[in-house]
């Protein structure tokens, strides 16, 4: 079992179907883009002796070419580590230490920005890997060997490696063909998300289905170019995390009639917020999926599926909204106590996952990983509750807060403050009180630029949330940091605390 095995097999079914475009323009076929990666993959094994046990880094922007890189270093036999382009080229040096990387490929751009650091292995620019002439069919593997080193966002302490095998993504790609969505060569990828994380793993489906790869000429995600694309081509779905979504939502150039023709908004990534998931049918229509996954189980959790989502937003089921679904095809899912015993309906306790998805392990971190995975189940750190077979997420078992002996879970607290209509983004996190233990604190972004009411916030807060939950402080920020996943990184934001804020009374 060969991931690169899925283009093989589309370039034989659909030779002449297009496998990846620049916008609107095609540049590649699928056998077009076989003969590519074989070419890439020969030179990466004869020039650079990259194959099985070699682990090849990516540090590069999203692009047409970046597919071919992953592709080729998995027909090689070697284990892929795509890197955040976000990172700063300290933050990749320590990856690929930690790694042991035999090879980064990077573009132009992080080639420079790399060329101050101390990189523990060979540099090669991208456009430097020329396609040979002779090629070879990918290498023979085994459905545990490692596929894709996927490092945790390290929101709090050092990232850790999640080894995930050609199986773990096989399985994941073949739950997305039962339970997401039907495809075929007329479907299309937009990629809008950054491709060394869940965007990249998306693409795997559309190439076992000869589906193509659509990257914006801009290679970014702007919702004007977003828009133009969605309305010139049809089938395309995209991955858009919550923030994305809510800018594409509230372009000026957003057009319903647009979407009518496309295929699967796909969400997730972060806590997507029920008026997120109302706008998102109102302008997509019942096109909008939001799925919960992990880096250590890849896209494969729960989700809820664009017709539920499309159902429950007609029938203003809020609580289904606030769910992130069902249990996945293959997936067991159960929440538990501390002791490991299964929760009842409606009791809150730790999520667990066991599946064909699930990380054999963290890179080189034996410890980590028998905390994490026991007894065959993977330990999320996410806190959250079933009810009538759906799951709801409270928060990460990190980033509870116990204020006074109660506790309070963050999303709750951010989905009422992002209800007021002079907030458009909001991080909540618990700092040490030493009276109450904890206390919490509001991170605002505002609609508009001034100051927000602060006292307005805490009456509305204290109209919809027990008082005890609602923030004892509030900071007003032009925005939130984020990682590469989108994810809110509440470790800074802990940071900033060191200079008083004004507290409520």
């Amino acid at each position: 079992m060969n991931l690169a095995e899925l283009l093989v097999t589309s370039a034989r079914r659909v030779p002449f179907s297009v496998a990846l475009a620049s916008g609107n323009q095609p540049i590649a076929t699928f056998r077009t883009l076989a003969d590519q990666v074989a070419g890439r993959a020969h030179t990466l094994t004869k020039q650079h002796g990259i194959g099985p046990g070699h682990r090849v880094a990516i540090y590069a922007e999203n692009s047409p070419d970046y597919l071919e890189y992953l592709l080729a270093i998995w027909w090689t036999g070697a284990t892929a580590i795509p890197m955040s382009a976000m990172l700063h080229p300290r933050e990749v040096v320590a990856l690929l230490l930690d790694s042991r990387s035999s090879l980064c490929l990077v573009s132009a751009s992080k080639a420079h920005e790399l060329a101050s650091e101390l990189v523990p292995c060979p540099v090669l620019e991208c456009r430097e890997v020329v396609v040979a002439d002779h090629t070879d069919p990918p290498r023979v593997m085994e459905s545990f060997d490692p596929a894709w080193i996927f490092y945790t966002s390290g929101t709090t302490g050092t990232p850790k490696g999640a080894v995930l095998s050609h199986g773990n993504l096989m399985a994941m790609t073949l739950a997305y063909l039962s339970d997401v969505e039907p495809l075929d060569e007329r479907s299309g990828l937009l990629h809008l998300a950054l491709m060394s994380h869940a965007g990249g793993l998306f693409s795997l489906p559309f190439i076992a289905r000869g589906g193509r790869q659509v990257v914006p000429e801009s290679c970014t995600a702007d919702p004007a170019e977003t828009w133009s694309l969605l309305a010139d081509q049809s089938a395309l779905s995209l991955f858009a995390p919550p923030v994305l979504l809510r800018r594409l939502v509230n372009a000026p150039e957003a057009d319903p009639h647009a979407a009518e023709h496309m295929g699967t908004v796909l969400v997730g990534a972060a806590p997507v917020l029920v008026n997120d998931l109302v706008t998102g049918v109102e302008v997509f229509g019942p096109r909008i999926w939001n799925g919960y996954g992990q880096g250590e189980t890849p896209c494969t959790i729960t989700a809820l599926d664009a017709r539920s989502i499309g159902s429950a937003v007609a029938s203003s089921d809020l609580d289904l909204l606030r769910s992130v679904g069902y249990p996945r095809i293959g997936t067991e899912v159960r929440v538990v106590d501390d002791d490991a015993r299964t929760c009842p309906d409606g009791e809150p306790g730790e999520i667990t996952v066991r599946g064909p998805t699930v990380m054999s392990g963290y890179w080189e971190r034996p410890t980590a990983t028998a905390e994490a995975v026991r007894d065959g189940w993977l330990h999320t750190g996410d806190i959250g509750v079933f009810n009538n077979g759906a799951l709801t997420l409270l928060d990460r078992s990190k980033d509870l807060v116990i204020t006074g002996g109660a506790n309070v879970y963050p999303r709750e607290v951010e989905d009422v403050l992002l209800s007021h209509d002079t907030v458009t983004d909001v991080a909540v996190i618990g700092i040490p009180d030493d009276e109450w233990g904890e206390r919490v604190v509001a991170f605002i972004v505002p609609t508009t630029a001034g100051n927000i009411s602060e006292a307005e916030l805490d009456a509305y807060c204290i109209s919809n949330i027990a008082r005890y939950k609602r923030p004892k402080e509030y900071h007003q920020v032009s925005t939130l940091p984020r990682n590469g996943a989108g994810k809110v990184l509440k470790n800074e934001l802990r940071a900033t605390l060191k200079t008083p804020i004004k507290e409520q009374p």
